[in-house]
């Protein structure tokens, strides 16, 4: 499947499985990949990673990503403490209601969700309305040529299950693209590969604010 069916079918959400993407044995035969996609500096169109297609059509989210609700319970108190300097408008339910559509996107795409909030920080600073000088929207800087090349020209990258959906996936197949080097996956994340200035400002805001291990 391309990376465009990927996205495709991520919506409406189903049971979660994993993508074909990660068997080996499932990629697509014939397929170059090309130059990748930068959500947040953007490619043109015609510059799409072929494989990046693939995996994003692929995308499945859970309906449920925490263990139990005791768990859920200490998670999202202690994010929402965390989460409220960067959010001092909103009310705490409106906090903890978008730490459970992060934690629930993040873990779907096989993701920490602290590292999906400080990504989220790096970019938007949880401004949902955002949108860079290229272009790009939300609270993951998403580039809106995704939802043409996908199919989906209806999708609001301001919504924000939406944008975490989208942003979630596009990192986790970096991830898997640079064998679990989280670095290189954040500079193709940013456009910015062989650098490490957009990295580190990821990591100084995860171990600044959200990392809990």
């Amino acid at each position: 499947m391309k990376f465009q069916t990927f996205l495709r079918n991520a919506w409406p959400e189903p049971i979660i499985k994993r993508p074909s993407f990660y068997n080996k044995n499932n990629l697509i035969t014939g397929f170059i990949l090309t130059l990748l996609l930068t959500p947040a500096i953007g490619l043109s169109q015609q510059k799409v990673d072929e494989g990046l297609r693939i995996y994003l059509e692929e995308a499945l989210s859970t309906t449920e990503s925490f263990s139990d609700r005791f768990e859920a319970e200490v998670w999202l108190v202690d994010m929402s403490s965390r989460l409220k300097p960067f959010m001092k408008q909103q009310s705490q339910r409106q906090r903890l209601e978008l730490l459970k559509k992060i934690h629930k996107k993040a873990t779907a795409a096989k993701l920490s969700p602290e590292l999906v909030l400080a990504l989220i920080q790096t970019e938007s600073s949880f401004d949902r309305f955002a949108v860079s000088s290229a272009g790009a929207q939300g609270l993951m800087q998403v580039m809106p040529f995704w939802k043409n090349v996908i199919g989906r020209p209806q999708d609001n990258l301001t919504d924000v299950e939406t944008n975490l959906k989208y942003g979630s996936h596009i990192l986790s197949y970096y991830l898997e693209k640079e064998k679990g080097n989280l670095t290189r996956a954040l500079a193709r994340y940013n456009g910015s590969l062989g650098k490490t200035w957009y990295p580190e400002r990821v990591y100084k805001n995860w171990d600044r604010h959200w990392r809990n291990d």
